[in-house]
């Protein structure tokens, strides 16, 4: 027999994304996310929430180059030049899902979690965050690298999609933004 489970993600994963559809249903604004090296983990952690359809449009899933590029319009020549992890990358994967998805805030995650993929400039444990909102000067932009150290496959993975769904509520800066 099967046992009966509310919710199957960790605790606190699940109540970052409660205060995100809270916070973003009570300010009437809906939200999208682009994820890589998370891969869907965020998209996931909000539809634990019942009733988050009213605040979530959707979520694109871009583990590859090649679905950056066709989903999300990021060009060729900004992976070639910049690389997959990097905060050109992010920011076009987060204009990306905002113009794909209609919503009026999207977050972009993309990253090395491990245990291989790293390198000396991109460690295991590099994510970067890309934001965008409608209406903001596209030439603003907003995204942030981070080092969360190798904590292991699945503790950058809940690292970088705890950081994404504080990024998602309202009135959440990020350290290049002015």
């Amino acid at each position: 027999m099967t046992e009966h489970r509310d919710i199957l993600l960790p605790p606190e994963l699940v109540e970052a994304a409660r205060r995100v559809i809270e916070a973003n249903r009570a300010e009437g604004r809906k939200i999208a996310v682009a994820e890589s090296c998370t891969g869907g983990l965020v998209a996931a952690a909000l539809t634990e929430i019942p009733g988050s359809s009213d605040v979530l449009g959707c979520g694109f899933v871009t583990y590859s180059n090649e679905a950056k590029i066709s989903l999300l319009g990021v060009s060729v020549e900004m992976i070639e030049t910049f690389g997959a992890v990097s905060i050109a990358v992010a920011w076009a994967m987060a204009r990306g899902a905002l113009e794909k998805s209609g919503a009026d805030t999207a977050v972009a995650i993309t990253g090395v979690a491990g245990p291989g993929g790293g390198s000396e400039k991109k460690p295991v444990g590099t994510v970067v965050f890309g934001r965008a909102r409608k209406g903001a000067d596209p030439e603003d932009i907003a995204a942030d690298k981070r080092h969360f150290g190798d904590l292991g496959r699945g503790g950058v993975r809940l690292q970088a999609a705890l950081c994404a769904l504080e990024l998602l509520m309202p009135g959440a800066t990020l350290a290049e933004e002015p």
